[in-house]
């Protein structure tokens, strides 16, 4: 049976998706290594065109909903450069316990890298009407305040939900 990574059924339409660290490791803590996320989505819309409309970092894992006429590559793109930049910065920190969790996670048919930081794929589910892409921002939104981290949603600071109540994010998104 093949396998694939990134299942994006419809490459122009917007697509909601999940992307977890190996082990649901806790690497987003810092405002280093979630700075690097936010800044590859950035250049992404930017340079190659990708429309951000909703996300939210957590501790281990991100939501995000987006759309590309090559989505499935920026996706494929986004994962492998924070994935090495994340562990990049990790050795310089010399995180060696996060280090070699990520190590020990590598799949053993990889030959091609010593460590696995992203789970394999991004569990994309296409986002049928506005109805769908309410539903879906709202839930990315409440992450954070179903797990007892803040009230309101507004107030998780790496979350698209202070663009959608007009305070200005960390980085711009674009609207549905």
């Amino acid at each position: 049976m093949g396998r694939s990574r990134y299942t994006i059924t419809e490459p122009l339409q917007a697509h909601f998706m999940t992307c977890t660290v190996v082990e649901w490791l806790p690497v987003f803590t810092r405002p280093e290594t979630v700075k690097i996320l936010l800044d590859c989505w950035q250049y992404q819309r930017q340079q190659v065109g990708l429309k951000l409309y909703g996300y939210v970092i957590l501790e281990n894992h991100l939501h995000f909903i987006a759309q590309s006429t090559s989505l499935d590559k920026c996706v494929a793109s986004f994962k492998a450069y924070t994935a090495r930049r994340i562990i990049d910065h990790l050795q310089a920190k010399r995180a060696e316990q996060l280090l070699q969790r990520l190590r020990f996670a590598k799949c053993a048919h990889k030959h091609d890298r010593e460590f696995q930081f992203w789970q394999e794929g991004v569990h994309a589910e296409l986002i049928l009407n506005e109805a769908m892409m309410r539903e879906k921002l709202d839930y990315i939104h409440a992450n954070p305040v179903k797990r007892g981290y803040v009230n309101l949603p507004e107030h998780w600071r790496y979350s698209s939900a202070v663009n959608y109540a007009g305070l200005g994010g960390l980085i711009d998104i674009d609207t549905w």
